[in-house]
């Protein structure tokens, strides 16, 4: 009764174990959620939340490029350039390239402009204005240039050449009404209306033209700021944007320049040298500079200045003023005028050089030597006399000789004794080594003291032998000889032979003839030399002045002195 009785008890216990939390459960108000007791020795889990997508990463802002009216010469080189730069770096991003139309909407824009306001430009061209060689004028207005290439000038046509319609509308507006001619149809449109104008490329110039400055400034001049010459322009890159592609483009069109002045040479080459008689006794009075003083800084900025000094060097050689004194030497203080103008160096042809004697030309000879002074056309023996004077400047490379072709006979060297390199014993020689040398370098320069006149018509044998020279392949055919200015005879692209120039006579630089107007005016001929050939020659004129001092030619002076030597100009 008793096991009935316990397990009675235990079934009671077990079901109340079961039906208490039960019924409990069922009187409680319900928990919320976030209230509900993790199990024993759980921790609570958190809610799962959504995690945000990242905001997209704006694309890289592209630099759009316009090729703003650019002529095609420009445009196309430009246009390959940029097809192989897909992007460029700006800070830590990369920005794509694109060429675009809209120049202003663009980032970067490549455009022609006048050089003086293009900074760093990719490309920059000059332009000359051009007629025929022997024209009297020498300047023309900028105002003028301008009435002409709009067709508003009465004074006369211009011509122009295509590259030359399309760079300068930058500078000269886009009504154009010039006329476009072939660069090698220029001259021949020149030559047939007298009151004509050109404009050509610098580097298409040649010395069948003559280059006239523009507002007084000379394309010409080899000290130039390309920033005060009106005709150039440059291919700009402009924008926001510029620098990150400037860099990347700065080769892109070649050549870079039409005129680099690390190519570019001035050569000016002079007349008759005697620094004795009365240009001796005024330097005396005056001083050793005297005669240098007026042009000195004009001659003296060329990178070559040349002297043909007829008379040798004596130190202590005596002041003798009379008129008919023909024994002639300067003493060695009367360098400082030659030192003055910038004498580079010097060509001793003259006919007194042996004046006080073999012993006296030794001594002269030696003291430029000693003083390192370049010379040539004299020397110990006739090889030295007759050996050419190499030289370089700006890569442009030169062989310059010089030869007596006069009398007398004991100016003349020998094998054994100094003097001039006498020009009918070596002609052979000489005419051989002038093809000799034309093959090796880029200007070859002869110069002759040749028979005496006082005329500025070259004679027929002259015009005959300086021409033989310039077959030969000389570059500048020089007369040294001639106490008055003299023709001259340029040469240009399309002629055989190539560039180059024979200058009949100089007159006198330094010398004491006032005796004459003619023997007064004085020729010095400023060659300018650009990547190895003959561009061009300008004829600078002078008047002598108390027998030993040039000056300036006025404008009316100038313009009898050209007009003498052009008209005596003999026939081609």
């Amino acid at each position: 009764m008793r096991s009935k009785i316990i397990v009675k008890r235990t079934f009671v216990a077990a079901v109340a174990a079961l039906l208490i939390p039960a019924l409990l459960a069922a009187c409680t108000p319900a928990a919320s959620p976030s209230a509900v007791q993790s199990p024993v020795g759980r921790q609570p889990t958190a809610r799962p939340t959504a995690t945000p997508a990242p905001s997209p990463t704006p694309a890289p802002k592209p630099v759009t490029v316009a090729l703003a009216g650019l002529p095609e010469t420009y445009a196309t080189p430009l246009r390959a350039a940029l097809a192989s730069i897909p992007s460029v770096a700006d800070g830590g991003a990369e920005r794509p390239v694109a060429v675009v139309d809209a120049a202003d909407q663009a980032t970067v824009r490549l455009a022609l402009v006048p050089l003086p306001v293009a900074q760093n430009p990719l490309a920059e061209r000059f332009y000359a204005v051009v007629v025929p060689f022997p024209t009297i004028a020498d300047d023309i207005a900028l105002d003028e240039l301008r009435g002409r290439w709009v067709g508003a000038s009465s004074k006369g046509i211009l011509y122009v050449t295509q590259d030359a319609a399309d760079d300068l509308a930058a500078v000269l507006g886009t009504d154009r009404n010039a006329e476009v001619v072939p660069a090698e149809e220029m001259l021949a449109r020149l030559e047939a209306a007298p009151q004509a104008v050109g404009l050509l490329p610098f580097d298409r110039l040649d010395p069948r033209f003559k280059v006239l400055t523009v507002d007084g400034v000379n394309v010409l001049d080899n000290h130039l700021d390309a920033k005060t010459y009106p005709l150039a322009v440059g291919v700009a890159v402009e924008g926001p944007d510029a620098a990150l592609l400037a860099g990347r483009l700065a080769d892109a069109i070649q050549p870079r320049t039409n005129r680099d002045p690390a190519k570019l040479t001035t050569l000016i080459m002079t007349g008759v040298t005697a620094m004795t008689r009365m240009t001796a006794l005024k330097m005396e009075q005056h001083g050793y500079t005297y005669p240098a003083e007026i042009i000195s800084a004009t001659l003296r900025a060329a990178d070559i200045t040349h002297v043909s000094n007829e008379v040798p060097f004596i130190p202590g050689c005596k002041v003798n003023p009379t008129p008919g004194n023909l024994t002639m030497c300067s003493d060695t203080t009367y360098w400082a005028a030659l030192e003055a103008i910038g004498t580079d160096i010097v060509g001793l042809s003259g006919n007194h050089v042996n004046d006080f004697g073999a012993e006296g030309a030794r001594t002269s000879l030696n003291w430029y030597r000693s003083h390192n002074i370049p010379i040539y056309g004299s020397g110990m023996n006739t090889a030295e006399a007759c050996a050419p004077l190499m030289w370089e400047h700006n890569g442009n490379t030169f062989a310059f000789i010089a030869a007596l072709a006069f009398d007398p006979w004991y100016a003349w060297a020998t094998d054994t004794e100094p003097g001039a390199c006498y020009y009918y014993d070596h002609k052979d020689e000489i005419l051989k080594k002038v093809a000799e040398l034309s093959q090796q370098v880029d200007i070859v320069a002869v110069e002759l003291q040749y028979y005496e006149t006082y005329n500025p018509y070259p004679t027929d044998k002259q015009v005959e032998e300086f021409r033989e020279l310039r077959a030969a392949g000389a570059d500048i055919v020089t007369g040294v000889q001639s106490h008055v200015p003299q023709a001259m005879e340029p040469y240009g692209l399309s002629d055989p032979g190539g560039p180059g120039i024979i200058v009949y006579g100089l007159g006198n630089l330094f010398f004491d003839q006032m005796w004459s107007w003619e023997t007064r005016t004085e020729l010095y001929a400023r060659h300018t030399i650009y990547d190895g050939r003959l561009l061009s020659t300008e004829i600078l004129t002078g008047v002598l002045e108390d027998y030993a001092q040039p000056r300036w030619a006025t404008p009316e002076e100038r313009a009898g002195i050209l007009k003498s030597i052009f008209d005596a100009a003999p026939k081609r």
